[in-house]
């Protein structure tokens, strides 16, 4: 009583937003994290630990990016071939950042686009990564309680950058396995007339292109069809194109940039585009985001309201360096988009040699897993207990569809490329290992005597005495397929319509 008493004294201090939950991160996609933080993966000091495939991150480049770093001395300030230039960076600048800064990021726009549209540097606008980059947009055209309509499965990161802080509603809309999970002008009819229902007024769209978690991008006649539907009802479009130079293969990325050039009467002061060098560059770190918007007075405001997270003068100038060079750019995109292609290979093979499906697509960091076979049940707490088993037992921290608020239970988002070969070998394994045991088991109860089969392959995830081994070195205890979990569980996060 006394701890409560107190609890509730230290919330009395605070405000509102600083004592309340909706930084949106009470999901399994977070506490995934939390379980790889508490027992990171390492092939020595922790074999047995938590391997991360819930980080969205391209790791597969940095050599090629130190290797240019060590030719290029001159590009940091803090080098003795940098130095002089140390004074003119360290100084106050703007929050217009530097011109060559602005100027090189429009023409690596360019490049990740095939060069089929141009940028206006003026029309850049710099922030603290994407996620200031989409608060930044919420803030310049949504007050507090108007909805933006977001087509499902979705990033779990947006209930947070979109919702938190800025009071903004996030409506899904609603896709389907069916069709590949296509958005349908259907689809955004239905969820634009239950915000109506729901008096949210929606004030925009926002897509992801190429899709997170999907991987997926969208072509040219849905994206016409979504600034079609867009202009007609008077609301904006925000496309988020951090992930346009990770495609791979056959997987065409398309601006909406490029496709407003072909709709007739287009209104672009409903156009704007989130970017950043997160994904395509691999420099999360480095926290470069970008609001390029065709609204005249919305590149005034979130300039203004960008003197909240500027990117670091330091970074600008590193930055401007290094995509002012036209031979290492197109060499880094090139090559990147080879090694994506590569480890998106190692990945997909090894899960169709275990008969595990997956949704084919050519672009992202990270493949749709379809596990809806191993579910007990066709729901999501069945599939929040089989994310605890894949999170604890199996030690991989993939991403529960239900946190990214698919509306099907069963899928997972894996991400491949944050890791090196061996540790992708190592989770291969491990997954092998775990549908190997569920195939024992299976067969275990499909003998005489035993539960007829359509009960059998129900049960066959959920049996407490299977185990689970690693190269058949290490045994976990009994009580694999428990419900119950090291950590408590996180409400689930439900599209909520």
């Amino acid at each position: 009583m006394v701890a409560l008493t107190a609890a509730k004294q230290d919330q009395n201090l605070l405000s509102r937003m600083a004592a309340g939950d909706g930084h949106g991160e009470n999901s399994a996609y977070f506490d995934g994290w939390k379980a790889y933080e508490e027992n990171p993966f390492h092939p020595i000091d922790r074999p047995d630990g938590v391997i991360q495939m819930g980080l969205a991150e391209n790791q597969l480049c940095g050599d090629l990016m130190r290797k240019w770093i060590l030719e290029h001395p001159e590009a940091s300030i803090c080098t003795a071939e940098g130095v002089n230039h140390f004074s003119d960076i360290a100084i106050f600048q703007d929050y217009h950042g530097l011109p060559e800064f602005r100027q090189a990021v429009a023409k690596f726009m360019e490049k990740t686009r095939n060069n089929k549209v141009k940028f206006d540097p003026d029309r850049i606008v710099m922030s603290g990564g994407a996620t200031g980059a989409h608060e930044t947009v919420a803030f310049c055209l949504a007050n507090p309680g108007d909805g933006f309509l977001v087509p499902t499965p979705y990033y779990p990161g947006f209930d947070r950058d979109l919702r938190w802080r800025t009071g903004v509603n996030l409506v899904p809309v609603t896709c389907h396995s069916s069709n590949g999970f296509k958005i349908t002008v259907e689809a955004l009819e239905a969820a634009y007339e239950n915000a109506r229902v729901s008096n949210i007024p929606v004030k925009g769209l926002l897509i992801t292109n190429p899709s997170n978690p999907l991987g997926t991008t969208l072509d040219r006649d849905c994206l016409k069809s979504l600034v079609k539907f867009t202009n007609d009802k008077r609301i904006h479009l925000i496309a988020d194109e951090i992930y346009a130079a990770t495609t791979f293969g056959e997987s065409e990325f398309i601006s909406v940039a490029e496709v407003i050039e072909e709709v007739p009467d287009c209104n672009r002061d409903l156009i704007h585009i989130v970017y950043s060098l997160s994904k395509d560059m691999g420099l999360p770190g480095l926290r470069v985001g970008i609001v390029y918007s065709y609204n005249d007075r919305v590149v005034q405001i979130a300039r203004k309201m960008s003197s909240f997270g500027l990117v670091s003068s330091q970074t600008q100038h590193l930055i401007a360096k290094m995509l002012s060079d036209d031979d290492f750019v197109d060499e880094f995109i090139r090559k990147s988009k080879l090694r994506l292609a590569a480890r998106h290979a190692e990945l997909t093979t090894g899960l169709d040699g275990l008969g595990i499906g997956w949704l084919k697509a050519g672009a992202g960091l990270f493949i749709w897993m379809d596990l809806r076979n191993l579910l007990k049940t066709a729901t999501f707490d069945s599939e929040m207990e089989l994310w605890r088993v894949i999170v604890h037992k199996v030690k991989l921290n993939v991403s529960p569809g239900g946190s990214c608020h698919c509306n099907e239970p069963g899928w997972f988002r894996v991400c491949f490329a944050n890791m090196d070969h061996k540790t992708m070998e190592t989770a291969l394994e491990r997954i092998r290992v775990f549908t190997s045991q569920l195939e024992e088991e299976s067969l275990k109860l499909t003998k005489p005597m035993a539960a007829p089969p359509m009960v059998a392959k129900k049960k066959m995830c959920w049996q407490s005495s299977l185990r689970l081994s690693f190269k058949d070195t290490r045994r976990f205890d009994e009580g694999f397929f428990s419900p119950r979990s090291p950590v408590p569980q996180s409400p689930l996060v439900r599209a909520q319509i």
